[in-house]
């Protein structure tokens, strides 16, 4: 039985000409933020000097995709990141640094501080292999 695998699905689809929805919609928004500078400024060269950055934010919200996503996923990811409490990784500390009297009346002794090392023999490597073969076996 043959089926047909769509292909090339993360591309929008074309609505206006060469333009997505998302884009026309930019686009519109755009001409409405310039008819709003225009009749609260009344034309002249104020209207354009504040049209002039209002289109050049529009068309990179329109058209700029840093990182293959959009920029107002971008720009919005970016104030969570400053925004939101950066994840910190505890670390145990040392008991005596915490608790100096845990450190009192005890001798000291350099053993102590050192770390035991335990080595398996070449048996219990086998018997521990064999176990988890056992166990993928029953896994699948």
């Amino acid at each position: 039985m043959m089926f047909n695998v769509p292909q090339f699905v993360d591309v929008e689809d074309k609505i206006a000409g060469p333009l997505t929805a998302k884009q026309l919609l930019w686009m519109i928004g755009m001409g409405a933020a310039i008819l709003v500078i225009r009749l609260f400024t009344g034309g002249g060269a104020s209207m354009y000097i504040i049209s002039v950055p209002v289109i050049v934010i529009f068309f990179l919200f329109a058209f700029y995709r840093p990182n293959e996503q959009s920029l107002v996923m971008f720009v919005v990811h970016g104030i969570f990141y400053l925004f939101r409490p950066k994840v910190m990784i505890w670390r145990r500390p040392h008991i005596g640094a915490v608790f100096p009297s845990a450190n009192r009346g005890k001798k000291e002794d350099a053993s102590a501080s050192q770390p035991t090392t335990r080595r398996a023999t070449l048996e219990e490597i086998r018997e521990t292999a064999e176990m988890l073969d056992r166990g993928a076996q029953t896994n699948n």
